[in-house]
C-alpha cells in the first residue's frame, strides 16, 4: 500500500511539473524583430551542447542571452535563451512552424531557422506573413557546454 501511495504522489509531481513547467509565452512581431534587429549569419557564434543519450553537438547559434515576451495576461517575462527554447510562429494562413529559438537569425524580412536538433537544415518564414509568436521551453534535454 505504501509503494502504491508513493508512486501515486510521484506521479502527481511529475504532472504539475509537466503543467507548470510548459508555460507558454507569446511575442509580439515587432517585440521579435527588434530583439533579433542586427542578428544575422555573420555574427552567430559556435556552440557545443550536450543533448539526450550525452552525445555533444557543435552548431552556430544566435548570441540572445534573454528574450522579452509576454504572458497571456499582457505581464511582461524574460526567459533565459537555451537549446531546448522553442518559438512557434502562426502564419496568416494558420501554419505552424516550430524553431529552436538558440537557431534563428533575420534576414531581410525572412526568419531563418531549424525545425530540428536531429536532422539539421535551415528553413525560411516571412516576417510579413506571421501573426502570431509563442515561445516555450520544450524541456528537452539539451544543455549549453561550451558558448563562445
Amino acid at each position: 500500500m505504501k509503494t502504491r501511495k508513493s508512486s501515486l504522489i510521484g506521479l502527481f509531481a511529475i504532472c504539475i511539473l509537466i503543467i507548470n513547467g510548459c508555460v507558454t509565452y507569446y511575442i509580439p512581431v515587432l517585440s521579435f524583430q527588434e530583439q533579433l534587429q542586427g542578428i544575422n549569419e555573420s555574427n552567430l557564434r559556435t556552440v557545443e551542447v550536450r543533448g539526450p543519450g550525452g552525445y555533444v553537438t557543435e552548431y552556430k547559434a544566435n548570441p540572445i542571452e534573454t528574450i522579452s515576451c509576454i504572458d497571456k495576461n499582457g505581464n511582461q517575462f524574460t526567459i533565459q535563451n537555451s537549446p531546448s527554447i522553442e518559438v512557434r510562429f502562426t502564419d496568416k494562413n494558420n501554419k505552424r512552424t516550430i524553431f529552436y529559438f538558440d537557431r534563428i537569425y533575420l534576414r531581410d524580412t525572412l526568419i531563418v531557422g531549424d525545425v530540428s536538433r536531429f536532422l539539421p537544415g535551415l528553413k525560411t518564414l516571412s516576417i510579413n506573413d506571421i501573426k502570431l509568436i509563442e515561445v516555450q521551453d520544450g524541456h528537452k534535454n539539451f544543455r549549453y557546454i561550451n558558448r563562445n
